[in-house]
């Protein structure tokens, strides 16, 4: 599904960093061709600058999707969920990222949080990014303790896993 908006809109680059921008921090469009986030609406300058694009070219890429069924169903039902990956240090709290060398594998998921569950890890939050709108998933989980070596070796042994890192 990524590769085909992204085919939409092929021939601008800086369309294409918009749609990026709104599918990664989950901004809406509404019916007025305005992103949002929620009912908070988001200055198109203040997109613009984040990803050094003129304000006009957010106005093309709105309308864009407004004109285009497709994409307009999917930016205007879209939403952000909140993290706690970058509260994770504040809260003392660990995340655990997996990158995988296939993410349409069915039970990644399953299989790595049944791991920590077998272990009496409390799992405080999943975040498991979608194949069809990122090139390369990750899945996040956070925790609220310390993940030990051995568990660590464990996860890392999975065949789908490519590489982990603990914050």
């Amino acid at each position: 599904m990524f590769d085909e908006i992204m085919r939409k809109f092929e021939d601008s680059p800086s369309q294409q960093a918009v749609i990026r921008l709104l599918l990664e921090r989950g901004f809406s469009v509404n019916d007025e061709g305005r992103v949002v986030s929620g009912g908070i609406e988001i200055p198109n300058t203040g997109i613009a600058r984040e990803i050094d694009v003129d304000r006009r070219v957010v106005d093309a890429t709105t309308d864009a999707i407004l004109a285009d069924e497709q994409l307009r169903r999917i930016f205007q039902n879209i939403s952000a969920i909140a993290s706690l990956m970058d509260l994770a240090p504040v809260l003392d709290l660990t995340v655990l990222t997996v990158e995988v060398t296939d993410a349409d594998e069915p039970g990644i998921v399953a299989t790595v949080t049944g791991l920590l569950a077998e272990n009496d890890i409390s799992i405080r939050q999943t975040i498991s990014e979608d194949p069809e709108f990122t090139d390369e998933p990750v899945l996040y989980v956070i925790t609220d303790e310390e993940l030990d070596g051995a568990l660590i070796n464990e996860i890392r042994a999975f065949p789908f896993v490519r590489r982990i890192s603990i914050e």
